[in-house]
């Protein structure tokens, strides 16, 4: 396995100067915010793809996965969901997904990342069971799935506190009632021990889904906060021996967007922490 780092930490600063610090830095890896200020698509021209291309080539970083979960483009965080009440909403996420597909495709990129339904508590009276949500979830996602598949890119849901996917159970529910190879799991570490589950555990009962992992500490209250790693709760010895365990060979990468005043800094310590365990 090896380190990336994601750009939505350095949201103050540029995509070019984002990828030369990280890879300054030492990681093999990058995640491309698929947003504003990085790499929006519908803002992302030819030209900016190109010289995107070049630079990571140059830098000798590889893609890790593009972050296609916020969408502060026109919405914020969450918003507009795959769950939304409206289906005009709805339809504007299904379309950054697809464009954000074809975006991967020029960057060469084999994966992004999307939320795992939306935020339960904005939905409206008309829409209120969450067996309701999911098939709603459901159908975007299969919609997604067939462009996904003539792309070669895997879509990966990342389950998250207080969203409609939360825990290891609910994602192997979906993900089979979806039963594609083209959409798959982000593994984010720190979400599943916010939901007081064993992430070392975990690996490899979903080692059969699992894409790409996120990495953030926790601290021993399990409240969703990204922390450096080393500075909350989470075993990271243990976590890493689970994934050399499922022979996974792909990139864990640094999820750290609280600190946006000091990116380069936290990526820095990041780096030489978890370079230690590995």
């Amino acid at each position: 396995m090896e380190l990336a780092f994601s750009t939505n930490a350095f949201k103050s600063y540029s995509l070019e100067y984002a990828i030369r610090e990280i890879s300054r830095i030492g990681y093999k890896g990058i995640e491309i915010m698929c947003d504003i200020p990085h790499a929006y698509p519908p803002d992302f021209t030819d030209n900016n793809i190109q010289e995107t291309i070049k630079l990571i080539r140059n830098m000798r970083l590889e893609i890790s996965n593009l972050n296609a979960f916020t969408l502060y483009a026109i919405g914020d965080v969450y918003h507009p969901s795959w769950i939304e009440s409206s289906q005009d909403l709805r339809v504007l996420r299904v379309n950054h997904t697809i464009n954000c597909i074809n975006l991967a495709s020029k960057l060469n990129a084999k994966n992004l990342s999307t939320e795992p339904g939306g935020p339960l508590n904005s939905q409206k009276k008309n829409i209120i069971d969450k067996e309701t949500l999911i098939r709603l979830f459901i159908k975007g996602l299969k919609q997604t799935s067939k462009f996904a598949e003539e792309k070669g890119i895997k879509i990966l849901v990342e389950p998250e506190p207080g969203l409609l996917i939360e825990t290891s159970s609910e994602i192997l529910k979906v993900l089979k009632m979806i039963d594609s190879e083209f959409v798959k799991l982000n593994f984010d570490i720190g979400h599943f021990y916010c939901v007081k589950e064993d992430p070392s555990t975990l690996i490899d009962k979903l080692s059969n889904y699992i894409e790409h992992f996120h990495l953030a500490d926790i601290s021993n209250d399990r409240i969703h906060y990204h922390l450096m790693p080393g500075k909350g709760s989470i075993n990271f010895p243990e976590i890493f021996d689970a994934i050399k365990k499922i022979g996974y060979k792909g990139f864990v990468t640094v999820e750290l967007y609280p600190y946006q005043d000091r990116p380069s800094e936290v990526a820095e310590y990041s780096y030489e922490y978890l370079k230690k365990l590995m």
